[in-house]
C-alpha cells in the first residue's frame, strides 16, 4: 500500500528538505509524487536544460525509504514558449488564444509543443528514471479540462469525420443537415466546431457528439504518446499512470480510454468534509474543487471509488485527497478529527492501492494558496499531520493485507459518456429555480440513482461496458440517452437471462449519432420495459407519487424535473403521480422479461423515491444488503484480499459513538483486537473498523 503526498520543495520560500523528509518518515509516509511543475526551472530558456535540481530531493527521500512517482512536467509551460512560439497556445471556442498565466493552456496536439514536451520528458527520464527511489511515472496532470480548438485540430476533426462517414451525402443525412439549410456540398464546408454557449457556432447535436468523442480521443492519444516515450526508460518493475479527476471528471477525459493506455490507473479525490461528510447527507452544499455538483455525504467517496473502476482496472491509486482543506480562499473546511482516516480507509475498501494527500505543505503564493497541504503556512505540526501519522502507522502493519482488494458489488451502473455529452449539449433538466438548461443533467440523473442504491446499502461498481454484466444481480443504466442498437440489445439480453435491469429517464431516446429515434419511447428498450410514451414534460416543482402494487414508498417520495407520460403495454405499475393532469400516468413500472425483469423510472427520483425503488429492486433480485438493521450512519462493505481473505469495513459517518454487532468473528486489522461472532464493535465519531474474517457469517 502506497501512502504519501505530493511534494513541491521548489515552492518553499527556503530549504527545509531534511526537516520535511524527517517529518514524512515519522508520519509513516512511504511515497512522494514529484516534479509536475518544474519545466520553467529546468528549462529557463529554449534548449538550456538542467534537471539536476531533482537529485537532492530524490536522494533524501530514498535515504528515508520513501519511494517516488516522478511526473512529466508538461501541463504547465515556461513563459518563453508562449512568447517565442505563440502558435502552440490553445484557443478558446471563439478563436481567441488562451493567454499565459494559467496552466493547461497549450494545444497539446501542436507539433511545436510536442517537440518541446518530448525534449523535457526525455531529459527528466534519461537522468532520473533509473534512480532507485523511482517506482513509477505519472504522465502529465489532470488532462482534459479544455477542448483543443486550434485550426490544426479542427482540420484533423474534419478528416476523421470524412473517414467515418465516407461521403458527404451520408453525413448530411445522419446529422440532418437539411435543417436550417446546413446541407454541405463537401467536407471542406464543415464549420468551425464550438461548444454551445461557449462562444462557438455549432448548434447541431450530432456534430457536437462527434466533436466530444474526438476531444476524448485526443486526450488519450496525447497521454499514450507520452507513455510511449517514458516506457523507453523504465525498468520492468516500474509503472506508468495518469491522474484523472474523480467522479464525473473533466469534460474531455474518458477514464475508460485513459485507463486502457496506462499500467496503473490513478484518480484525484477532492471531497467535502465536516458536516458535509455525514450520512445521511445534511442540507445542501456548494460544489467543491473540481466538482460543481454539490454531491456530499458519505456516498461521494464510495461513488468516486466505484467510478474509478470504470477505468478497466480493479485497483487504482488515489494520488490526491484532502489534507487540511482543498478549495479557494472562501472554502476552508478542515476535516473533523477522524474524517481523514475514515476517508482513507473508505477509498481502500473500494480498491485503492494508494492514498495520498495533495500536498505536503501549503503554498505561500500562487492561485492555490488556500488549497492547503498537510502542513499549513506555518509549516508546523497540526491535527491533520497527527491523524495522517496515525493512518501511516496503521498501514505500516496492515497495508499489505489491504493492497489489491477486490471490492464486492451487487449492482453495476452503466456509465455512458455519449449520453453525458449529448445531455450537456441539449440538457433535459433545468438548473433548479431557473429556466436555463442544466449542462450537468446526466450527472444529476446518475448521482440520484447511485445515491438511491447507496442509501439502501448496496455495494456497487461502475462500468462503461455492457458485456460481462451477468455477474451482477442488478444493472442500472440511469440515463442511456445515446447508444446504438447493439448496446440496447445487450442490456435486454441481460434481463432476459435473469438479471434485473433498471432504466432511468431519456434511456433509448437517441441513437449513436445524436438523432431522436423515429419510434415511440423508450425506443429499442420498449419491449423490455413493457410500456411506452410519446409525450413528456419538465416538472417545475416536485410531484408526489403514491404506491401501486408491491412497492412501499418512503414518506415524501416524489418525482422531480422530468416525467414521461408512460402508457402500460404489459408492465405493472409501481407508483403513480399525485397530480390532476398527470395522475393517470405511472411514475415507475416493472416488467417480467424472459427470466429476468426490467424496471423503468419515468422521472428523476428524489432521495425518498429513489431509495424506495432501490429497496424494492434489491428485494426482487434477492440481494440482502450488508449491514441491514445497523444505525443509518453506519455503512458495511466487504472486499476480498489477494490471498482470498474476506475483509469487512464498518464505517461511522456521524459524530455519535455507536456500538454495533460484529458481522462475523474476526480480527481488527487496525487494532489487532479479536472480535467474537457474538461480540460488539464500538465505532467512535467518524470511525472505521476493518475486520479480517476467520469465522462463518452470522
Amino acid at each position: 500500500m502506497l501512502y504519501g503526498i505530493s511534494y513541491y520543495p521548489e515552492y518553499l520560500p527556503f530549504d527545509r528538505l531534511t526537516e520535511d523528509v524527517r517529518m514524512m518518515r515519522e508520519a509513516g509516509i512511504n511515497y512522494a509524487r514529484l516534479a509536475d511543475s518544474i519545466w520553467a526551472m529546468c528549462e529557463p530558456a529554449p534548449g538550456r536544460i538542467d534537471v539536476d535540481m531533482l537529485g537532492p530531493t530524490l536522494d533524501e527521500l530514498h535515504s528515508a525509504g520513501i519511494t517516488v512517482i516522478l511526473c512529466t512536467p508538461t501541463y504547465a509551460i515556461p513563459a518563453w514558449m508562449s512568447r517565442e512560439y505563440p502558435e502552440v497556445m490553445n484557443s478558446r471556442a471563439d478563436g481567441t488564444p488562451w493567454p499565459f498565466g494559467d496552466r493547461q493552456n497549450v494545444d497539446f496536439t501542436h507539433p511545436g509543443y510536442r517537440f518541446f514536451a518530448e525534449r523535457i520528458i526525455r531529459a527528466v527520464m534519461e537522468r532520473w528514471a533509473s534512480h532507485p527511489a523511482v517506482i513509477g511515472v505519472q504522465v502529465d496532470n489532470e488532462t482534459g479540462g479544455r477542448a483543443v480548438h486550434s485550426a490544426a485540430a479542427t482540420r484533423e476533426f474534419v478528416r476523421r469525420v470524412e473517414a467515418k462517414f465516407g461521403d458527404i451525402d451520408t453525413l448530411n443525412d445522419v446529422w440532418g443537415l437539411n435543417f436550417w439549410s446546413h446541407r454541405l456540398a463537401d467536407f471542406g464546408q464543415l464549420w468551425a466546431p464550438g461548444e454551445r454557449g461557449q462562444g462557438g457556432g455549432n448548434t447541431n447535436p450530432g456534430f457536437d457528439l462527434e466533436w466530444r468523442r474526438y476531444q476524448a480521443d485526443l486526450v488519450q492519444e496525447f497521454l499514450a504518446w507520452q507513455a510511449g516515450i517514458v516506457r523507453e526508460y523504465l525498468r520492468e518493475d516500474q509503472f506508468i499512470t495518469h491522474d484523472t479527476v474523480s467522479g464525473h471528471g473533466l469534460p474531455h477525459a474518458n477514464r475508460a480510454l485513459i485507463g486502457a493506455a496506462m499500467d496503473v490507473h490513478a484518480e484525484n479525490f477532492p471531497h467535502h468534509a465536516q458536516g458535509a461528510l455525514s450520512h445521511p447527507p445534511r442540507g445542501t452544499h456548494p460544489g467543491t474543487y473540481h466538482d460543481p455538483s454539490g454531491v456530499h455525504g458519505a456516498y461521494q467517496l464510495f461513488q468516486r471509488g466505484d467510478m474509478a473502476r470504470a477505468s478497466g482496472h480493479q485497483n487504482f491509486l488515489v494520488t490526491e485527497m484532502n489534507p487540511i482543506s482543498v478549495g479557494g480562499p472562501a472554502h476552508n473546511f478542515p476535516a473533523y478529527d477522524g474524517q481523514w482516516r475514515l476517508a482513507a480507509y473508505t477509498c481502500i475498501s473500494r480498491g485503492a492501492n494508494a492514498v495520498a494527500y495533495w500536498h505536503w505543505h501549503s503554498t505561500h503564493y500562487g492561485s492555490e494558496t488556500y488549497s492547503h497541504g498537510v502542513l499549513n503556512h506555518d509549516l508546523e505540526e497540526n491535527r491533520n499531520l497527527r491523524e495522517v501519522a496515525r493512518i501511516g502507522h496503521e498501514l505500516q502493519s496492515a497495508g499489505d493485507q489491504l493492497t489489491d482488494l477486490d471490492a464486492e458489488a451487487e449492482v453495476a451502473f452503466v456509465y455512458s459518456p455519449d449520453s453525458r455529452y449529448l445531455l450537456s449539449f441539449e440538457p433535459c433538466l433545468p438548473v433548479p429555480g431557473t429556466a436555463q438548461g442544466d449542462r450537468r443533467s446526466y450527472e444529476r440523473i446518475f448521482d440520484a440513482f447511485y445515491r438511491a442504491f447507496f442509501d439502501e446499502r448496496a455495494q456497487a461498481t461502475v462500468t462503461h461496458a455492457v458485456d460481462g454484466l451477468e455477474d451482477y444481480p442488478v444493472v442500472v443504466a440511469p440515463s442511456l440517452y445515446a447508444a446504438d442498437d447493439e448496446t440496447h440489445r445487450a442490456l435486454l439480453r441481460y434481463a432476459e437471462r435473469g438479471g434485473h435491469l433498471v432504466l432511468g429517464i431519456r434511456s433509448g431516446y437517441m441513437d449513436e449519432f445524436g438523432r431522436a429515434r423515429w419510434e415511440r419511447g423508450p425506443g429499442p428498450l420498449r419491449p423490455g420495459v413493457g410500456a411506452g410514451y410519446n409525450l413528456y414534460s419538465n416538472l417545475e416543482s416536485a410531484v408526489p407519487v403514491t404506491a401501486s402494487g408491491t412497492l412501499e414508498l418512503d414518506a415524501g417520495s416524489a418525482g422531480e424535473g422530468w416525467m414521461d407520460e408512460l402508457e402500460l403495454e404489459g408492465a405493472s405499475p409501481l407508483a403513480y403521480y399525485e397530480h390532476r393532469q398527470f395522475g393517470t400516468f405511472p411514475a415507475v413500472v416493472t416488467n417480467q422479461y424472459g427470466t429476468g425483469r426490467v424496471t423503468y423510472v419515468g422521472t428523476l427520483p428524489n432521495p425518498e423515491l429513489g431509495r424506495s425503488v432501490a429497496r424494492w429492486v434489491l428485494e426482487q433480485a434477492g440481494v440482502q444488503p450488508l449491514g441491514a438493521g445497523l444505525p443509518e450512519s453506519v455503512r458495511c462493505t466487504r472486499a476480498r484480499g489477494r490471498d482470498g481473505e474476506t475483509l469487512w469495513f464498518l464505517t461511522n459517518w456521524s459524530e455519535e459513538t455507536l456500538r454495533v454487532p460484529a458481522p462475523v468473528a474476526g480480527r481488527s486489522l487496525l487494532s489487532g483486537e479479536e472480535v467474537p461472532a457474538d461480540g460488539q464493535i464500538q465505532l467512535g465519531p467518524w470511525d472505521v473498523v476493518v475486520l479480517a474474517e476467520h469465522g462463518e457469517s452470522r
